[in-house]
């Protein structure tokens, strides 16, 4: 398998996520600062680019910055059709291409199921691993419950947990084995 030549973060900023993503904002810009050529995308009712205001030195700026330019936090999910509109405009021009993608959603979609699978599927293709991370896979009696998340997981590689500072310190040492292998 060809290495990764970039990672690519996609958060769900619905309401149902909103307790995960001050959390993954903060890992996120952690990654940019790790890593130059990620690229960080938050998903709800609008798909938003945030990769340069998290490259910024000083997290708090960073943060702030990314939350003023995103404008549906706390809305509804549409993962399906930012999905779509992500890998239409930046998927095959290369972002996602040999990327490993990091999808952290709970999977509470709100739009048609079957349009989400199908760009899944279509993400699968072109990265090179599909993480998965859910708020709720690291907790006492998880299953894959939601219509969303059953319907991506034919297409992910790893579903990792991502609720608390352990299991985002699980998905980085993840993507530093994968970033070690590049």
């Amino acid at each position: 398998a060809t290495p990764p030549r970039s990672i690519c973060l996609l958060f769900d900023v619905s309401g149902s996520m909103a307790a995960y993503a001050d959390g993954l904002l903060r890992f996120a810009h952690a990654a940019c600062r790790r890593r130059r050529s990620t690229e960080v995308f938050t998903m709800g009712t609008r798909l938003t680019r945030i990769s340069r205001e998290l490259h910024g030195l000083d997290a708090d700026a960073a943060l702030i910055a990314a939350s003023a330019a995103v404008p549906d936090w706390s809305g509804g999910t549409r993962l399906g059709e930012q999905l779509k509109a992500f890998l239409d405009r930046w998927g095959r021009r290369g972002i996602a291409r040999g990327a490993v993608v990091v999808v952290a959603s709970d999977g509470w979609e709100r739009g048609d199921v079957s349009q989400l699978a199908e760009q899944m599927r279509r993400l699968r293709r072109l990265a090179h691993q599909v993480v998965w991370v859910s708020p709720h896979a690291g907790k006492d009696g998880f299953a894959p419950e939601t219509a969303g998340l059953r319907a991506v997981l034919p297409s992910v590689d790893v579903l990792v947990a991502g609720h608390t500072l352990d299991t985002l310190e699980d998905l980085a040492d993840l993507l530093c084995r994968e970033d070690a292998r590049a």
